[in-house]
């Protein structure tokens, strides 16, 4: 991201006046077809990604952390390509970013992929704001001609309008539907609905089978007006931008996640082989008194059906098995690749999931006071996992999504930290084994009350590229087998039978009275998985299997 100009000199520089680079250069990716390869043919529409900018306009305050944001024109772009919008990001963070160019492949004159506006409408401007900047800034939205749509706002440091040859509008079949995504600037500290706000965009359909693309150009809100600006979309529906195989597998050994274990964590992940193996048992609903052993590949559990109660899987009945079981091997454990394309196959996404045994309890915060749990969050079988989002134009890692108990967040690849080279760092936090990007105390609740997740560097660390498996990645066809435990569509564990008011009671007898009943209140409330009354189904029955990660 060349061209960057900095911003008036102050006594300590903004993390945006830093740019950001992967600690290693790319490596060169093995060949293929369309994969990292600079661009992507949408259907009539070629687009690259624009990582060099120049910096337009910038606010010092409002915005995430009061720090405010930073406005760019992509600059450096390609012969026959054309802007589709401009680029904004807070200034709390290094400069790491892109926009999509375009350029008309359709070779018609008339009907063209795209086309420059008619017009422009100022959808904002600074100059009567008392707010510290560079100068003012001027936020338009194109208007465009009949049959096209505006993928993109243009800025400048002046009022008179841009020119027509600024930009270009896109053919609207060419485009979908977009949504707010990040807050990324307004006058307060925090999106107020009625005033102005920035915030970045991504297609409202996401999925495996979703044709939306994101321009990650930036909107402009004035309170609650209607979205001016579309996305675009995939018509070609083609997926040869997607990795091939041996290219997955050089993806993967770029990026592939050290996960570090709580020095304290007494479950730890293993193999499902191992966990077959090592006396994990099948139960059927109404032939409970016949448990059957699992064969190492799961080729003897039922396939396909839905989770309807029918079967389950549990530890050994033998108690010394049971607590051996429970404790997992790192020695032996590896994780677990499905690769599927994301926003119209201009992304790659990899899911690492990683399999336990068994969840151990729950601690929680109360007011001052730390107490491990008994039962409550304990269950048998753990299925967490984390996500690298991946370019398909250039391969480099966008993003990493940590999996956190029934929600999860996406951290960019600029607040990630990296080990030997650019291999992300990611901790499971004691017990629950929820993935973070950071080591320390998150808590789960209000502040004064909730779910200890603890995370910490220790000698117990898994480096995912020893031992890895694509276990599915629909778009190769036949090239993956599938392992047959993969379809087994019920639960890893058993519904757990426990009386959780006697819970509480033990633990309300360690409170003081004022904290019993937020206490009770507070664990009422929590979700299932973490109050831990049933086994979790695999992988391939969740939502982000074909879905977009849940944030």
């Amino acid at each position: 991201m060349g061209n960057c100009l900095t911003s008036v000199s102050k006594s300590k520089p903004l993390p945006i006046e830093t740019l950001f680079k992967l600690p290693s250069s790319l490596p060169t990716w093995p060949p293929g077809e369309g994969f990292a390869s600079g661009t992507i043919d949408l259907g009539g529409l070629q687009v690259c990604q624009i990582s060099s900018f120049t910096k337009i306009w910038a606010t010092h305050e409002g915005g995430p952390d009061g720090r405010g944001a930073t406005f760019f024109e992509p600059s450096t772009v390609p012969e026959g390509f054309f802007m589709l919008g401009y680029y904004s990001q807070p200034n709390n963070l290094p400069l790491f970013g892109w926009v999509l160019a375009g350029k008309d492949v359709t070779a018609d004159p008339s009907n063209g992929a795209l086309k420059q506006p008619i017009g422009y409408t100022l959808v904002w401007s600074s100059e009567s704001s008392k707010i510290n900047q560079d100068g003012n800034g001027y936020i338009w939205l194109p208007t465009p001609p009949d049959g096209y749509k505006a993928v993109g706002h243009v800025v400048t440091n002046s009022p008179e309008k841009p020119s027509l040859d600024k930009i270009r509008c896109v053919r609207s079949d060419l485009t979908d539907v977009c949504e707010t995504e990040a807050w990324i600037w307004g006058l307060g500290k925090e999106v107020n609905t009625n005033g102005f706000n920035i915030f970045s965009s991504r297609p409202t359909n996401r999925g495996t089978q979703a044709l939306g693309v994101s321009t990650n150009t930036f909107i402009a809100q004035n309170g609650g007006d209607a979205l001016s600006i579309a996305c675009l979309k995939n018509v070609k529906a083609n997926l040869s931008s997607m990795p091939n195989l041996s290219q997955i597998q050089a993806l993967f050994q770029a990026y592939s996640p050290f996960i570090y274990f709580h020095p304290d964590e007494k479950y730890l992940p293993a193999s499902v082989s191992w966990f077959f193996t090592n006396g994990a048992l099948l139960y059927k609903k109404g032939e409970e008194s016949k448990p059957v052993p699992i064969e190492p590949t799961g080729s003897n559990l039922p396939q396909g059906g839905s989770n309807d109660g029918a079967y389950w899987l549990d530890l050994p009945v033998d108690e010394a098995a049971k607590q051996q079981i429970k404790k997992g091997d790192l020695q032996d454990a590896g994780v677990y690749l499905h690769v599927k394309p994301m926003l119209g196959a201009t992304f790659t996404d990899i899911a690492i999931w990683v399999w336990y045994p068994f969840n151990g309890p729950a601690r929680v915060k109360v007011g001052p006071i730390n107490i491990s749990l008994d039962k409550i969050g304990q269950h048998v079988g753990d299925w967490e996992h984390v996500t690298l989002r991946v370019s398909n134009f250039n391969g480099e890692l966008e993003g990493v999504y940590f999996s956190q108990h029934s929600g999860g967040q996406w951290v960019s690849a600029s607040e990630l930290e990296f080990q030997n080279g650019n291999k992300v760092v990611t901790y499971a936090s004691l017990h629950g084994h929820a993935f973070y990007p950071k080591a320390g105390l998150v808590l789960q609740g209000n502040g004064s009350i909730g779910i200890r997740n603890d995370t910490a560097k220790s000698k117990m660390v898994m480096d995912s590229e020893a031992r890895f498996v694509v276990v599915a990645a629909d778009y190769l066809g036949s090239t993956i087998v599938e392992p047959p435990w993969l379809n087994y569509a019920r639960e890893w564990g058993p519904t757990v039978g426990y009386d959780i008011e006697e819970e509480i009671k033990k633990v309300e007898k360690l409170l003081p009275g004022k904290l019993k009943t937020t206490f009770e209140k507070f664990v009422k409330g929590l979700p299932k998985e973490v109050l831990g009354e049933e086994g979790p189904t695999g992988p391939k029955m969740k939502n982000n299997w074909s879905g977009d990660e849940k944030v």
